[in-house]
């Protein structure tokens, strides 16, 4: 049973997330200047496989907008990037290898972020992906707070894959970003985190106020998973936090982890800032994969789409 009321601690840090909301709605733009080298690309400009970015579900992030500096860096990884702009079906997902959704939710959250949040995708597109996926498909899943885990229950449920529609946070230190490490064992050891060389190995990385999901037993390889101390924290409404609000602990749960399905791979994360380059607020803070904080995001990035399209 959990306690009705947070602690004083906590509280205060729903009033600190209530005060932080204006400058997460303020100005984002895309760092254009945010080209990190690629000493060994995995294909030959233009050559790798296609990646569709969705863009049919009020995508927050688009290969033209907020995830600009995503698919730059994946071009110029070799792989062919384009937008989707058509429900998901047999036909249309024939277009590419990897299917990109990154905070998808429905038309009636495209503006009021207030319970519910009903499914960004109908049970036919549903269907149609996780046939995709498990005919040799790859699915990349971004999920951020609410309401975008709200929007996503009945993909990640076709997976195995159970997300808190809330906001992670850290009930001991009022930490933004969470750094995930090697040292200290919330990354993970796995091919991804390794690379294909000691110069892609992946030492730490950084997320920006996300989701906590977890998956069923045995199903997952985990990547990034969350301490003791995390709990998500699950308003009616997006970023209007009191005493009274609902809190779930989380920890042991997951902001990154992949998994097979039939011929397919998926990968699942829980923060979508983490894969963005962008400058926030009146003095153009750094959020993302350029952030001083976050210095193997963007190989990290590299590693998971080259895992999903089996080059690692």
């Amino acid at each position: 049973m959990l306690p009705r009321r947070p602690s004083v601690k906590l509280a205060a840090l729903c009033l600190l997330l209530s005060f932080d909301a204006a400058a997460a709605r303020a100005q984002q733009v895309p760092d254009t200047n945010f080209k990190p080298p690629i000493a060994a690309p995995a294909y030959r400009e233009g050559r790798g496989p296609v990646v569709m970015v969705d863009e049919a579900h009020n995508n927050f992030h688009t290969a033209y907008g907020r995830y600009l500096a995503f698919a730059d860096l994946l071009r110029r990884d070799g792989y062919r990037v384009v937008p989707n702009t058509a429900p998901f079906s047999r036909e249309s997902l024939k277009r590419g290898k990897v299917l990109v959704i990154a905070n998808a939710v429905n038309a009636q959250n495209l503006t009021n972020w207030t319970l519910p949040n009903p499914s960004a995708f109908t049970d036919e597109e549903v269907e149609a992906v996780r046939e995709w996926v498990k005919g040799g498909g790859a699915l990349f899943l971004i999920v951020d707070h609410m309401p975008m885990p709200g929007a996503a229950e009945r993909l990640g449920a076709a997976f195995g894959a159970r997300w808190s529609n809330g906001f992670a946070v850290d009930e001991k230190i009022s930490a933004n970003p969470f750094v995930f490490k090697r040292a200290d064992g919330s990354l993970k050891d796995h091919t991804i985190t390794r690379g294909r060389s000691a110069e892609e190995k992946v030492e730490s990385v950084a997320t920006f106020t996300g989701s906590a999901f977890r998956v069923e037993e045995g199903k997952a390889e985990p990547l990034m998973v969350l301490h003791d101390a995390i709990v998500s924290l699950e308003p009616q409404t997006a970023w209007q936090f009191t005493p009274e609000t609902k809190r779930l602990p989380v920890g042991g749960w997951y902001q990154g982890a992949v998994l097979r399905h039939g011929k397919g791979r998926v990968a699942l994360f829980g923060e979508a800032a983490m894969f963005t380059a962008q400058l926030a607020g009146p003095n153009r803070s750094p959020v993302g994969m350029n952030s001083p904080q976050a210095p193997h995001n963007a190989q990290f990035l590299l590693n998971v789409l080259r895992w999903l399209t089996k080059k690692l």
